[in-house]
Order: structure tokens, then C-alpha cells, then sequence
């Protein structure tokens, strides 16, 4: 009966018919659509008095009604509910964690349908209080590691966390060297401690939300550092580790954490164990924390974290696992179907872990039933009714999230209806060809449709046919199937007809067709094709390669049209390649019919690329290739070259191979030359009398076998150190030239003449050093030393002999005769007598002068060092008018020597005042300058004179004169309309501030009491030509 009285009510027009009798008018009305959904709210503890809002708002006619849902149950609104409802968005008044967390949606709804918004969860944010227990002391020596727990109490969300020492707010700065605090447990790491780092510690973390930020700090973490006169040195040994498995979401930031002691503090460096690290990671690729922004699929993998020092290496790895959020891969669209037919709706979702899919009706779950059949992302109903108009929704939801995908079903019922899509009025067809004439009105249900020609009706022949649809098909036309053709539909609402008339024309043909063309590559042809055709319409030409249509109208392109008649089309192809190569088709077209030909074009050149390139033989220093042969482009194929790489090598390098010349006829080679135990590549290159044609694939990576090393380690040397010390040094061994694994090293060394060797074996490729220990080791003693390399399959050759000398005593004496000479009232020269150079003990490497003044320790002296074995030196940096104390010692890589010492007083600085009273005056070509003489305090240094400093406008070359007057006349170079000055007074204590000045040709005489700063470079600041070159060492760096 409800479908019956919408029928009566709206006679033809589409309608639907919602619960409760209401009507959905198609074409005026509409079902909401979400503009506006839900998100996620955070409250913080303690601001709760501020109402929780969700917003909510819909697109609709008419416009739409809400109502929410909270974990699957109505809320309540109106009355003295904490409920209110604006406009679609929910309130909640003084939100209560107990009575309001939970999931929240809403409902949008109008006479056409409801939808349902996506969740929105109401959470609380809140970080507790650390324990008030006393936390243990603890106590580690020095160069040893040691962690700091945090603790973190209860919270949400997550935390960061900093850590303070001794008091707030003295933050530990970390530095991912030494010390590192872990951003998943809040735990601060030191990697070797020293006894600086004694104190007490702090873990300080913050709660950070959008609107509120909350922080909290621990009781007391005592930390004392014992003192080690020798601290022992320790491999790397990790102590942060990220998860063993890492799950993320893509696009988002994740981060993995590694942090080892060690003494000395390792290096770490991460790596990727089954690719390459992404290039986005390049930042954090050796700090404790590698960050992956904006991740995808192509990131997931197996990462290694690696710590290094001199004493080992430690691996750590862990996986990290890609996932994602659902995303839409198809989607229903709103439809308007007619009644009693069958609708099928899909859709499908991609994500990981896959999602799974569930349909809703007027926001009420769907499931199969009669008429409703619901498998996984396919929706279908057959046999429509009205009442199956409404709002559907296809959902598809994984662990991380759930998304909504919306569409309007219209059930529809009218009479026929040409309006929209009459038969056409005007049907050309061209004679002897065929024609189809669609019929397709509006109706619902589906109409009888049936054809006439003027009176007569159409039945199925042998030229005519109606198919199920309505559509005619009259085939081998002629004139006399010429006239008006009408479509008739009906069905039980009523009826309707349309009628279009069909002109018969003549057929187009083509009359010279295109003919085969034989090219070489980079050649131009023309390909011709002229055609005939039914005057009183246009003709078109239209050409494609092997089924694709071509562009002549592309200037960058290849093709042309060469266009004389509009009955000819013939195309001109310029530079033709190897790509060109095919079948053309030219197809002449009027708006009835056409007429196509085709011809075939053969272009010759450089042999494709050959395939499958395997490798079948593999041994330590060459491998067997094969491949097929691949196309030779018309042109036989001459000879192959094998092109390699390694991952040590830049880019592809021709390789050697056997025979030296690979015919064109052979379809494998000897590649030689290899090092062993190497990872290769290889491509193959086919070249014929035309050229070389593209690479193969790359064949797939294979690596040699390994051999015993071919070369022995260089950079032999070493020296220095500590007593009763020989430290040997060389440079690790190139990956390269390793040629098998368990690579180390083993060192020979013996006193010079001895006739017996020590040895020892040193593990590690990476290993650059060796210390041997011994207490009857005679200072500076020579050993003759020499080193190979070893693997699992043998030992390589010795290296050359090399010198190398135990660690050195200090100089047991000092330089004589030491003299110290004030230069200015800031510099000094020193000068010594040599010590003798006795190489007994060691050799004298360089000096080292040290100054103080009185008041000063000799311990915190400041410090000079020449670099090499000069016997003068000049210090600079001196107070004015000051006594120093002065030494010099010898020094060598063990130390200094013993201290003689001599003293100096610095002369009185110069006066701290420019020239005054400047003026000037120009006569002709020349200016003459004046200044007052600056007259010397009684704590400064007498005036000798006054330097001038001046530079032509244009010029860049500074001139530099001294005079004791107070007057100076200079040329004016004709070129030029000023002169830059500066004058400054000078003596005993060094040179005065500078007064500077621009003096002009066109004024005349002039006062200039301008200072303009850095017109010139400053008197005192003009180079000095040192003696010596000095090298200065601040004394706590000693």
C-alpha cells in the first residue's frame, strides 16, 4: 500500500519512499553528506570545568536532524542532561572521566536516509606524581658506563623526558656521544664516565597537549664517580635497544634507539641489513636515535645498529614492520535505479592488516537476507522496491582506524520519457555501410520498445535488426532505406515515441594506400595515402603506429602531415628510430564511415639489448657469463662488450674478458680480472655496423670466491705514547683487498739486529693499531716491524721493513740563555740558545714557551709551542706596563722538559687617543692634512711619530707613511674626487687609535671631525711578519 500511494501521489515523477511514509523527491531532494565529522578530544586533569565539544555537520535537503551515539548507546539530551546539542555539534558540560570516556558518533539524518558519522574517542589526559621514596645512590668508576633509571609514573599520553643535575634548572645536554637519554624509557645513559659527571640527578618529563603542558621531576638519582689513575678500556657493549619487532604507520615518524658503553666512547652507525638506508634517514645515521619520517612500505626491513671504538664492536638488530590505516580503493556511487531491477554496489579497501568490510542502511548494520546478499565488499539487491531507497554506507576498519565511504540509492517508477534523449533527427550513413540507431528513453519499469518506418513495422531480416535493448542495425545501406525511422516505448504507467530521419551518402575509399619502407635509423620517409569521399561532408585523416594513435600536430615530435588537398594525407616521419618500426595505418574518415590501409616500416640500427644475462661459473678472480641473443634491428649483430661493477666502484666499467673480442655470433664469456671475494654485476652490450645498442639487464649480483690477501697492509709506522710503550700503526686494509672473510692482520717486530721475531695477531679488519707492553723496554729504542694480512683461506705477503721507535722520555735538559725583549705593550720576542739534539732517550721535536705574571701560578701559565726547531719566537696578547716570568722547554711526544726561567716587563701602551683637530686644505693636485700632536700620559708610552694610512677612491692598495711632524701634504690623482685617511700616533708601546677621514677635491679647506669606522683597516691592525709560526695552547689543555 506505501508504494501504491506514492505512485498516485507523484504520478510520473522519481520518487522513493522513506520509513514512516515520507517521501524523497529525486531532483530536489538530497540525503546528508558529512562536511563536518567528530575527532578525537584530549581533556587534561584539572581543566574539566571547560566543556567537551564534537563537531558534527551535514549537508542535506532537506536540511538534516541529529542525534549521538557513545559506545553504541543513545545520549541523552534536553532536559537536565550535561548533554546539549548546537547545531549538530555534541556539548558535554564539566566532562567526568568514570561517566563520559568512550567512543562517540554521530547520526545524520533526513526523509531520504541516514548516515553515520566516524568514531571520535573522549579521552583524559594526566601525568601522576613521582614516588616520594628516597631514590639508592649509586657509585661506578671511572671510564665505565653507567645508566640512571627514570621510573616515569602513570600517565597519558606519552612523555617526554629531560634530566637536571644538581639543581633546577642545569639541564644535561645530551649530546648522543657520550650521554643519551632514551625517549622510551626516560633512562639517561653515560657511556664512560668521568668524575665531573659526580651529582645528583633528576629525571624531569612533560606531558605536552594541545592546550595544557604538565611537568613532574623525580626524587634524587646520587651518582658518584670514583677516580681511576689507569681506567681500563672496554669494548662496545649495547645497552639500549629498540624492540626486537617495531610496528609503525605510514606516513608517520618512527624512531629506533641504541646507545653502548664503552671506553673509549664508540662510534655507532646504523645500516640497513637487507637494502639501502633510505636517504631520508642521511641526519641520524650515526646518532643513537635513527629518526624514519614520513614512512612507507619501501622502509620496512631489518636495521642494524653497530658501535664501534679500538677495542671492538658490538651489533645490535631489530625489524621494523610497516602498517597502515585503511584507504579507499573503490567506492559505491550514488544511483538511481529503476524499480524491480538489481543493484550491485562494491567497494574495497586496502591497508595492513588487511581491513575488513561491512555495509550499513539509514546507518543500521546490513546483512544478507531475501532479497540482500552481502559478501565482503559486494553489495547486491535484486527485485528493488521503494523502500530499498536510502542512505548506504561501506565500512572498512583494521586495528588502526575505520573509514566510511557514503552513497544515495533512488528507486525509481515513471512513464516513458524522451525529453532527455530523443532518437537523433538527422542519421547520415554512408551507402553499402551499416548504421545503428539507439533508442534509450527514460522509464522505470523498463519500457517494450519496438521501430517503424513511416507506417511500417520493423521486424529482424537479414539487413535489419532490433536487439533486446531497442537499438536498429541496418546493414549494406542504399538509397532506398532512406526516411523516418520512430522508436515506440511503453509500460504500465504509459507511453511515448521518438522519430529521427536517415540520409544515405556516398561511402569513402581510399585510392593510393601507403606502401613498405625500409629506413636506417635517424632517416626520414614519407608515407602516402590519398582518399575519395562524399563531397557534401568533410574529410579527416588520421594515422597510428601498431594500433596507437598518432599526434602530427606535436612540434617536438616526429611526425608531420604533409597536407596539399583535403584528399590527401600522406605523414612524413623526420629522424626516424628504432621505436618508429612497424605497422601504419591510415584511416580516411567522414562523419558516416571511413576507409583505412595500412603499409610496413622496417627501421634499421644498433642491436637491442641481449637477455638474460645468468651467471654460470664462478671462482676466485673470474666468471662465466651467458645470455640470448637479442633483437639485431634488421643489421647482424658485429660484437659484445661485458660491462661490471662492484658496490666499491662509481658507475659501469668495461671489463676483461676471454677471448679479448666476443663475436656476434657467441652467447657466453670469460670475464677475468675479478678480486676475489667481491660482490659483481654485470651487463652485456651488442654493437653492429649501425653502433652500440642499449645494456641487458643487470644480471643478478654474484660474488667471487675468496683467496688468500694478494697485497700486504701500508702506512707501517707508529711511535709515541706511554713508558715503557711501542705502539704500532698502519692503515686498515680496503675492503677490496681483504678477499675473504675472518680478515686481521699479523705484526712481526723485533729490537734493530735482534735475531729472534715477536709476533701477534691482531683480529679485526678495521684494527689500525697494536700496543705492546713491556717494563724492560729502554726508552726510544729502534725495532725493525713488518705486517701481513690474513683470512680464512691463508696468509698474504709481508710488507716492506719499517723503523719504528718504543715511546720516548722527556728532554732531560733545557734551553740556555734565555732573553725576553718587550716589543710593544702587547708583544714580546723570546729567544734561546738550542738544546743538543742526543737521541738517546728521544728527539727534541719542537719548543714550548711559557708566561705568567706574578700574581699567577706557574701552573696556569699560557702557553706557546713553535713547530719546529726555531730559536726565536714573538708573543702577543700581552697587558701594557706588566711584569711576566718566562720559560722555555724542550719538548718531545712524552712531554717537556725541565723549566729554566727569565722575566719581562711590557712596555707602557700607547696613548688611547686619535689625533685631534683634524683639517685639511687642497692647493691644485695636492692636499695638505693638520692634526693637533697627541700628547702621552704618564701610564703611556711616549709619542716617536704619527702613521698615515690613506687610499685612493677606486684603488684597493693601502699606502703607508710614518712621520714625526704633525702635518702631511699627498697628491690628488686627477681620477679620483677623495682620498680615505687615517692617522694614528705610534711608539714605544705600539700604535694609538686612528682617527679617519674623507678628504675631497672639490671643497677647498675643510674641518673633519668625523670618525667613520672601518673606512680604512686600523693603525694597530696592520699584518705583522712573524719570525716564527707559533702555535698557542691554552695551559688546562696541556
Amino acid at each position: 500500500m506505501g508504494r501504491l500511494a506514492c505512485l498516485l501521489c507523484l504520478g510520473s515523477l522519481a520518487l522513493s519512499c522513506a520509513a514512516g511514509g515520507e517521501v524523497c523527491v529525486s531532483g530536489h531532494d538530497s540525503g546528508p553528506v558529512f562536511e563536518e565529522q567528530p575527532s578525537n578530544v584530549l581533556i587534561p586533569e584539572g581543566l574539566t570545568d571547560e566543556p567537551a565539544i564534537f563537531t558534527c555537520q551535514a549537508r542535506a535537503s532537506p536540511a538534516a536532524a541529529y542525534r549521538w551515539k557513545v559506545n553504541g548507546a543513545d545520549v541523552p539530551l534536553g532536559g537536565d542532561s550535561r548533554f546539549t546539542l548546537v547545531a549538530g555539534n555534541l556539548l558535554i558540560s564539566s566532562p567526568q572521566q568514570e561517566q563520559d570516556a568512550g567512543s562517540y558518533q554521530c547520526l545524520a539524518a533526513n526523509r531520504c536516509g541516514t548516515v553515520l558519522s566516524r568514531p571520535a574517542n573522549l579521552k583524559f589526559g594526566y601525568v601522576h606524581p613521582f614516588p616520594p621514596d628516597p631514590r639508592s645512590s649509586q657509585t661506578v668508576y671511572e671510564g665505565a658506563g653507567i645508566t640512571l633509571t627514570c621510573q616515569p609514573p602513570a600517565h597519558y599520553p606519552v612523555l617526554s623526558y629531560r634530566w637536571f643535575i644538581n639543581e633546577f634548572p642545569t639541564f644535561i645536554q645530551p649530546d648522543g656521544v657520550r650521554r643519551f637519554i632514551s625517549q622510551v624509557t626516560g633512562n639517561l645513559y653515560i657511556a664512560m664516565a668521568e668524575q665531573e659527571d659526580s651529582g645528583d640527578y633528576y629525571c624531569f618529563t612533560t606531558n605536552h597537549m594541545e592546550i595544557h603542558t604538565k611537568s613532574v621531576f623525580s626524587r634524587a638519582n646520587p651518582l658518584t664517580v670514583l677516580p681511576d689513575a689507569n681506567p681500563r678500556k672496554s669494548a662496545p657493549k649495547i645497552k639500549v635497544r629498540s624492540p626486537s619487532e617495531t610496528y609503525a604507520l605510514t606516513g608517520q615518524t618512527t624512531r629506533l634507539e641504541c646507545f653502548a658503553y664503552g671506553n673509549p666512547v664508540p662510534n655507532l652507525r646504523w645500516r640497513k641489513v637487507d637494502g639501502s638506508l633510505p636517504a631520508k634517514v642521511t641526519p641520524s645515521m650515526d646518532k643513537p636515535t635513527l629518526i624514519l619520517p614520513n614512512l612507507s612500505f619501501e622502509d620496512e626491513g631489518t636495521y642494524e645498529c653497530e658501535a664501534q671504538n679500538s677495542e671492538g664492536r658490538d651489533t645490535y638488530q631489530g625489524r621494523i614492520i610497516v602498517q597502515a590505516r585503511p584507504t579507499w580503493l573503490q567506492v559505491m556511487r550514488d544511483s538511481e535505479v529503476e524499480i524491480s531491477s538489481e543493484l550491485r554496489w562494491s567497494c574495497a579497501a586496502a591497508g595492513k592488516p588487511k581491513p575488513s568490510i561491512h555495509w550499513l542502511r539509514n546507518g543500521q548494520p546490513l546483512r544478507s537476507q531475501d532479497r540482500i546478499e552481502v559478501n565482503g565488499g559486494e553489495l547486491s539487491i535484486s527485485h528493488l522496491a521503494l523502500e530499498d531507497s536510502g542512505m548506504y554506507q561501506c565500512v572498512a576498519e583494521n586495528k588502526h582506524g575505520t573509514i566510511y565511504s557514503n552513497a544515495q540509492l533512488r528507486v525509481q517508477v515513471h512513464a516513458p520519457d524522451f525529453r532527455l534523449s530523443p532518437v537523433r533527427r538527422l542519421i547520415p550513413a554512408a551507402r553499402g555501410g551499416q548504421v545503428v540507431i539507439e533508442c534509450r528513453p527514460r522509464a522505470a519499469p523498463k519500457p517494450t520498445l519496438f521501430w517503424s518506418r513511416g507506417t511500417e513495422l520493423l521486424t529482424n531480416s537479414s539487413r535489419v535488426t532490433v536487439t533486446p535493448d531497442g537499438t536498429l542495425w541496418i546493414t549494406n545501406i542504399s538509397r532506398t532505406d532512406e526516411g523516418k525511422y520512430t522508436c515506440f516505448a511503453e509500460n504500465y504507467l504509459g507511453k511515448a515515441n521518438s522519430t529521427g530521419t536517415l540520409s544515405v551518402r556516398d561511402a569513402t575509399k581510399i585510392t593510393l594506400a601507403p606502401s613498405n619502407a625500409d629506413i636506417n635509423q635517424g632517416e626520414n620517409v614519407t608515407l602516402q595515402c590519398h582518399a575519395s569521399h562524399d563531397p557534401s561532408m568533410d574529410l579527416t585523416f588520421t594515422w597510428s603506429l601498431s594500433g596507437v594513435p598518432l599526434d602530427p600536430e606535436e612540434s617536438s615530435g616526429h611526425y608531420r602531415r604533409l597536407e596539399s588537398k583535403e584528399t590527401i594525407g600522406d605523414l612524413l616521419i623526420l629522424n626516424g628510430q628504432l621505436r618508429h618500426a612497424g605497422i601504419y595505418a591510415c584511416t580516411a574518415q567522414t562523419v558516416v564511415d571511413s576507409a583505412s590501409a595500412s603499409a610496413k616500416l622496417v627501421v634499421r640500427g644498433p642491436p637491442g639489448p641481449p637477455g638474460g644475462v645468468v651467471v654460470k661459473e664462478v671462482n676466485e678472480t673470474a666468471v662465466e657469463l651467458g645470455w640470448s641473443r637479442g633483437y639485431d634491428n634488421h643489421s647482424p649483430i658485429g660484437k659484445y662488450i661485458i660491462m661490471g661493477r662492484s658496490p666499491l666502484a662509481q658507475g659501469w666499467k668495461l671489463m676483461r674478458t676471454d677471448p679479448p673480442t666476443i663475436e656476434g655470433n657467441a652467447e657466453s664469456a670469460r670475464v677475468i680480472g675479478l678480486l676475489p671475494w667481491m660482490d659483481y654485476e654485470f651487463q652485456v652490450i651488442a654493437s653492429n655496423i649501425l653502433g652500440s645498442g642499449e645494456p641487458s639487464m643487470p644480471s643478478a649480483m654474484v660474488r667471487t670466491r675468496q683467496a688468500a690477501p694478494t697485497v700486504a697492509p701500508s702506512g707501517l709506522g707508529g711511535g709515541g705514547g706511554d713508558r715503557n710503550e711501542l705502539i704500532i700503526t698502519w692503515t686498515p686494509m680496503a675492503r677490496e683487498y681483504q678477499n675473504g672473510d675472518g680478515f686481521g692482520y699479523i705484526l712481526q717486530f723485533r729490537k734493530r739486529n735482534a735475531p729472534s721475531w715477536l709476533v701477534q695477531e691482531v683480529p679485526h679488519a678495521e684494527s689500525s693499531r697494536f700496543v705492546y707492553n713491556n717494563q724492560s723496554l729502554s726508552p726510544y729504542c729502534p725495532f725493525e716491524v713488518r705486517i701481513k694480512g690474513y683470512n680464512s683461506k691463508g696468509e698474504g705477503p709481508w710488507s716492506q721493513l719499517a723503523v719504528v721507535h718504543s715511546a720516548e722520555e722527556e728532554p732531560a735538559v733545557s734551553p740556555r740563555r734565555i732573553n725576553a725583549t718587550a716589543l710593544t705593550a702587547f708583544e714580546m720576542l723570546v729567544s734561546w740558545d738550542p738544546v743538543e739534539h742526543l737521541a738517546a732517550n728521544g728527539v727534541v721535536r719542537g719548543y714550548e714557551i711559557r708566561y705568567w705574571r706574578p700574581q699567577e701560578k706557574e701552573a696556569a701559565a699560557n702557553r706557546v709551542r713553535t713547530a719546529g726547531l726555531e730559536t726565536t719566537a714573538r708573543v702577543s696578547g700581552l697587558r701594557p706596563s706588566t711584569m711576566y716570568y718566562v720559560t722555555v722547554l724542550a719538548y718531545n711526544s712524552a712531554g717537556t722538559g725541565p723549566p729554566p726561567r727569565s722575566s719581562v716587563i711590557t712596555k707602557k701602551p700607547p696613548p688611547n687617543r686619535p689625533p685631534g683637530n683634524v683639517s685639511w686644505r687642497t692647493d691644485g693636485s695636492w692636499v695638505t692634512v693638520i692634526w693637533d700632536h697627541v700628547k702621552a700620559f704618564k701610564n703611556e708610552s711616549a709619542v716617536l711619530g704619527y702613521k698615515i694610512l690613506y687610499k685612493h677612491e677606486g684603488h684597493s692598495a693601502l699606502k703607508v707613511l710614518e712621520k714625526s711632524k704633525t702635518s702631511i701634504s699627498l697628491p690628488l690623482p686627477k681620477e679620483s674626487s677623495y682620498v680615505l685617511l687615517e692617522i694614528c700616533a705610534w711608539g714605544d708601546g705600539g700604535d694609538g687609535p686612528p682617527h679617519e677621514t674623507i678628504v675631497s677635491r672639490d671643497s677647498g679647506t675643510g674641518m673633519m671631525v668625523q670618525n667613520s669606522a672601518g673606512i680604512l683597516s686600523p693603525c694597530h691592525t696592520i699584518p705583522l711578519i712573524l719570525s716564527v709560526s707559533l702555535l698557542l695552547i691554552r695551559s688546562q689543555e696541556l
